[in-house]
């Protein structure tokens, strides 16, 4: 099992992190939103609603990933 396969989605994610699907590596953005589900900018990953799912795969919001931001 990989690390992100139980990740859920934890609530001490940064507000302006970048989540990155684990299936297929499509990556939330909160600065973008999510134009497919009505997501406004500015949305943070945390706050999605809990039917939110991938827009490219329909993974659920579980399967993201934290994307590690270059220092």
């Amino acid at each position: 099992m990989s690390g992100f396969e139980n990740f859920g989605v934890r609530q001490d994610v940064d507000p302006e992190a970048r989540m990155e699907c684990g299936i297929c590596w499509t990556v939330y953005d909160p600065a973008v939103g999510d134009q497919v589900a009505q997501i406004a900018p500015g949305t943070p990953f945390v706050a999605l609603p809990a039917d939110w799912r991938c827009p490219t795969c329909d993974a659920p919001a579980s399967k993201f990933m934290q994307v590690e931001t270059e220092s």
